[in-house]
């Protein structure tokens, strides 16, 4: 151990008050309405734009819209200005009771006045000229799945090049975290779940919060002994820094979004077998028609290797469907350390992929 550095990083951390910094991207308001706010991150100084498809990063409900943005010097929105590229984010703001019947179907149909992700993903490509690429993290990876294969089905196509799922569970029966849930899934029906999510409107983001460090309550329970025996790595205590932030700040689910991944994905697994039925609609993931990377992290409790390859035969109309692991937990595999050197070269060989197909008007498949 560095007794210099340990003593640096304590003072930082006593007197200056933080390690991490926090400070994020610049960005811009777009579109903003009370459904999200579509943000375009400003260009890099010094950075030669890529005169390339632009990246709409798709967040999942519950988490807050920095998990790309997570600090400087590991930030996915940052890796990816710095390799030119465009760089826009949808944030859906936090949620309330008012909120508590929006559903899935919001979301990922384009009808009337849902269909959230359709328009954004339009209002980009009319924006930038081109088609767009979808990275999404978590459950965001099945909205962004889902909202592509509705279009499909729909004969509306959209201008998307391809599609990146981190950390993206399909087969729940895999998440040895709710395999125990399951049998009581089935109690009643679900019906008393049921009559608790209706009655409450909404999965409060304490509770969210609460539910996230619960999945890592192993890594809590020997986090003081991690502390102490890296108090002299200022980049491993500035990230468990910036991730204790975000496991402050999550937010609530809507009542009725709660109801479906109850019903629909958990106590039915019905993802698994192919697709949701939404609003009347069988959404089925074989409609999905572009290139897609998978990617799972190797330590994930939530979203477990097994759970996420599940998607890939499902998406039998992909011309070209990846599937990779790297390191990391949930929010690792997305933003941890080892992903700047994992997760983020397999994006970026993916977006090069689908530039070439983007530019050409056909698939990549096996580039």
């Amino acid at each position: 151990m560095n007794p210099l550095d340990a003593a640096a990083n304590i003072w930082d951390r006593v007197v200056v008050g933080h390690l991490a910094d926090l400070e994020r991207m610049p960005r811009d308001a777009v579109v903003g309405s009370p459904a999200g706010i579509l943000y375009r991150y400003r260009p890099l100084s010094g950075i030669d734009p890529l005169d390339e498809p632009p990246v709409l990063l798709v967040p999942p409900l519950g988490a807050p819209d920095f998990a790309y943005d997570l600090r400087r010097g590991c930030s996915l929105v940052e890796h990816l200005l710095r390799r030119g590229r465009t760089v826009y984010l949808i944030d859906y703001g936090p949620m309330s009771f008012a909120d508590r019947s929006l559903g899935i179907e919001h979301w990922v149909l384009e009808d009337g006045v849902d269909g959230l992700l359709p328009r954004t993903i339009r209002e980009v490509a009319d924006s930038e000229g081109s088609d767009v690429h979808l990275v999404a993290w978590s459950l965001g990876g099945v909205f962004a799945l889902l909202t592509v294969a509705a279009a499909v089905q729909a004969r509306r196509p959209l201008p998307v090049a391809g599609v990146a799922a981190i950390g993206t569970p399909v087969d729940i029966s895999r998440v040895p975290l709710v395999a125990p849930l399951r049998p009581l899934a089935e109690v009643a029906g679900g019906r008393m779940i049921s009559t608790i999510y209706r009655g409450i409107g909404s999965v409060p983001a304490p509770m969210v919060s609460w539910a996230f460090h619960l999945s890592a309550v192993d890594r809590l329970v020997t986090r003081p002994l991690a502390i102490a025996s890296r108090i002299d790595d200022r980049d491993c205590l500035a990230q468990i820094e910036a991730v204790d932030h975000l496991m402050n700040n999550m937010r609530g689910y809507p009542g009725r979004v709660f109801g479906q991944i109850f019903h629909l994905m958990l106590r039915n697994n019905d993802l698994a077998s192919g697709g949701l039925r939404l609003a009347g609609r069988d959404v089925e993931l074989a409609d999905v028609d572009v290139p897609v990377l998978v990617v799972a992290g190797r330590d994930d409790v939530i979203a477990p290797l097994k759970a996420v390859r599940s998607v890939v035969p499902l998406l039998t109309g992909s011309p070209d469907v990846r599937f990779a692991t790297a390191p990391g937990g949930h929010l690792g595999v997305l933003t941890g350390r080892r992903a700047r050197h994992t997760t983020w070269p397999e994006l970026d060989r993916a977006l090069v992929r689908w530039d070439a197909g983007a530019a050409t008007g056909t698939p990549a498949a096996g580039a």
